[in-house]
Parts: C-alpha cells; sequence; structure tokens
C-alpha cells in the first residue's frame, strides 16, 4: 500500500484538529478573560534506507542519505496568555487583571482553581462569588446595607458602612500566579486548574513583586483576534485539501498500475 495513503490521512486528521480548535477560539470570541490556543505539530517517524554519511561502495560518504517521512501529528495545543482588551463595565465587583496572575475561587469541592475573569458578585450572604457560586479565595464578605464599593488597584476593596462617611477595607484580593501558565489544566467554565506541568501556584499582592494590578469596575474579554482566527481558518482548509489531493493522486497511480496490459 502506497505510504502517501497513510501520510495524507495523517495530515488530514491534524488538520482537522486544527480546525476544531480555532473554531473553540473563535466561539469564545466574547468569553470573559479567554486566552486562545494555538496548534502545534511535528513530523512522524522516517523510514531511512540509508543514513547521511554512509559510505557509497568505494566513493565518498553519501552527504544526505535517504529518509522518507510518514506524515504529521498532533504535539501540543500551548494556550497563549497574552492580556485581552478591557472593558469598563460600571459594576463595581467586576475585576480586570493588568498584567501577571490569576484569581483564586473555591469550588464546591473546596478545590481551588483560578480564572481571569473578574466578573464576581455578593452573594444573598454578601460573600463574593463566581458567575457559579464559587467564592473568591481569599473569601470576602460585604456587610448588609453598605454602598459606595471600590476596588483599588492593590486590591483593597473598601465599602461606606451604615453610619459613617467614611471609606472603610473589608478585605484584601490576591492573585496566583504560575511559572507555567500553559501548563494549568483547562476545566471549563473559564477556570483552571493546577497541574505537574504548570509549577505549584505562587500567591501574592496585587501591584507588588511583579504581580499585575487590579481595575475595579472593569472586565478583561477574550485575547482572540477574529480576522488572525479566520485567516488560520482558511489556511488550515487549504492544508486539509492538499493532504487529500496527495490521497487522490497515489490511488490514481495505483489505478493506472493496475491497469497495465502485460
Amino acid at each position: 500500500m502506497p505510504r502517501a495513503l497513510w501520510t495524507g490521512a495523517n495530515g488530514m486528521v491534524a488538520q482537522q484538529t486544527n480546525v476544531d480548535v480555532i473554531a473553540n477560539n473563535i466561539a469564545n470570541v466574547n468569553t470573559n478573560g479567554f486566552k486562545r490556543q494555538r496548534v502545534n505539530f511535528q513530523d512522524l517517524f522516517y523510514d531511512t534506507p540509508q543514513s547521511p554519511g554512509v559510505r557509497n561502495g568505494d566513493l565518498g560518504l553519501n552527504p544526505t542519505g535517504t529518509q522518507i517521512g510518514n506524515g504529521v501529528r498532533l504535539s501540543g495545543t500551548p494556550r497563549i496568555f497574552t492580556p485581552g482588551n478591557v472593558e469598563e463595565t460600571g459594576a463595581p465587583f467586576d475585576m480586570a487583571i493588568d498584567g501577571d496572575g490569576f484569581f483564586a475561587v473555591t469550588t464546591n469541592d473546596g478545590t481551588l482553581a483560578y480564572t481571569r475573569a473578574g466578573d464576581f458578585r455578593p452573594d444573598a450572604d454578601g460573600r463574593i462569588v463566581s458567575p457559579d457560586g464559587f467564592y473568591l479565595d481569599p473569601n470576602i464578605t460585604v456587610p448588609q446595607g453598605s454602598t459606595q464599593y471600590a476596588v483599588s488597584p492593590s486590591g483593597e476593596i473598601s465599602v461606606i458602612l451604615p453610619g459613617s462617611v467614611d471609606p472603610q477595607i473589608i478585605g484584601n484580593v490576591t492573585l496566583t500566579r504560575f511559572i507555567n501558565p500553559p501548563g494549568l489544566l483547562a476545566i471549563g467554565r473559564n477556570l483552571f486548574l493546577e497541574s505537574a506541568a504548570s509549577g505549584t501556584p505562587e500567591t501574592g499582592d496585587p501591584a507588588q513583586n511583579g504581580f499585575g494590578m487590579i481595575r475595579g469596575g472593569s472586565l478583561e474579554k477574550a485575547n482572540v483576534e477574529v480576522v488572525t482566527e479566520l485567516v488560520n481558518l482558511i489556511v488550515a482548509q487549504r492544508a486539509y485539501e492538499m493532504n487529500s489531493k496527495s490521497i487522490k493522486t497515489s490511488d490514481e497511480m495505483m489505478r493506472t498500475a493496475n491497469e497495465i496490459i502485460r
């Protein structure tokens, strides 16, 4: 069976995965804090009938050898953590990170998860939670009856308590960062989990020691550039078509060989 059939098939599968990733990027163009992914490929193993540098009879060394590849494989889908545009919302508990870091939230089973989406709100008990009801970590509770909420660049949340005219600090938002953010495990809901590849979490105060600062009343949007994704989609489609052409060409060559009159 001609090698080109399987090589072309590998290429088509790889480009289908590429399209899947691009489609997910485009689908999340309006997702708060979403970070786009790209697809990395590697060439597969090679058949080497003759290695480079092998002596060719009594003559000199073969300068290149003979190596025939067997296609392509997916090597990874790294997430690109470049910043997205920051949009002012006016909602006092919306928070965007300008720089490095993640918000930490406590999930229902007590696991810490991490997010760049800062669309937080107080729940019925005043505890600041994510849209899924996960508590911001460290937990901050907004006193009943308080007004004029504000979040400073250093993460201090202040309110005016009943019977007072001066703002009072009720808590401080902290940030978490990782040595290898693309190694985080995405679980949906704009959340990531620590993994063996991400490294251990490092917690610190906003606007200090390299951590980003907090922009209150704002949200970070997805870092997806629609035009770039559409161009990538066209490139992936054309690559898919060219791989199918190699399969078709190999099939036609086999048909020609079968039709030879002996």
